[in-house]
């Protein structure tokens, strides 16, 4: 069996701190793919975006002798200064002080994947650094590939859960039942068609089989 490189995860926000080193356009992507978690800028300038979405701003040079200083209370740490040397320092201190770090030159234990954001749900894709130029490729490829019908599904789906909680007993049951619906090809078609309503009664009529 290979080796495991990364293992995908969503995490939830919360009230977690994410203590950005660097305040120019790079910094400002990572952090608008934080977006929910609290942040701590530092940086000799910021741009006004990133500063609209910072809690805290820290607008000092970066010295490697003070990096460890600014992450006190850090859940994540993000190297996204324009020097190599200067990230790979803040990577190395943040990671042995055990904190999950992402480093614009690599190296960290934080990857930050391309991202295809749907109404409902959220589609990621890695090549846990290997060709960053691939990831997005592939997004864009998924983003043609999901047509509409797709979100409608989801809409027709969480709909039905609720529906079926009372009308099929255990949940085994009920997740064939949603299973079955999204295998079936006749609501597919009708989804296409953007006939919701037909394709709920359709999905309900199996009710009645399971």
């Amino acid at each position: 069996m290979d080796k495991i490189l990364m293992s995908p995860i969503l995490l939830s926000p919360g009230s977690r701190l994410v203590v950005v080193f660097g305040g120019g356009p790079v910094a400002l992507r990572k952090c608008r793919h934080f977006e929910g978690f609290r942040f701590r800028i530092i940086a000799d300038k910021v741009l006004p975006e990133l500063r609209e979405l910072a809690e805290e701003v820290h607008e000092v040079t970066i010295e490697p002798d003070s990096i460890d200083r600014y992450m006190d209370g850090a859940d994540i740490v993000v190297a996204a200064t324009s020097n190599h040397e200067l990230n790979d320092t803040i990577r190395d201190v943040s990671m042995s002080k055990g904190i999950m770090t992402n480093s614009a030159h690599g190296g960290g234990d934080v990857l930050i994947p391309s991202t295809l954001e749907r109404d409902g749900y959220k589609i990621t894709v890695s090549s846990e650094g290997r060709v960053p130029a691939f990831p997005p490729y592939v997004i864009k490829a998924i983003d043609e590939f999901l047509d509409p019908s797709y979100d409608l599904m989801l809409e027709l789906l969480v709909g039905l859960r609720k529906e079926i909680r009372e009308l099929i007993p255990t949940q085994p049951a009920r997740a064939k039942f949603l299973a079955d619906v999204l295998d079936d090809k006749g609501i597919w078609m009708l989804l296409r068609q953007n006939d919701l309503r037909r394709a709920h009664n359709r999905a309900m009529r199996k009710v009645d089989t399971e």
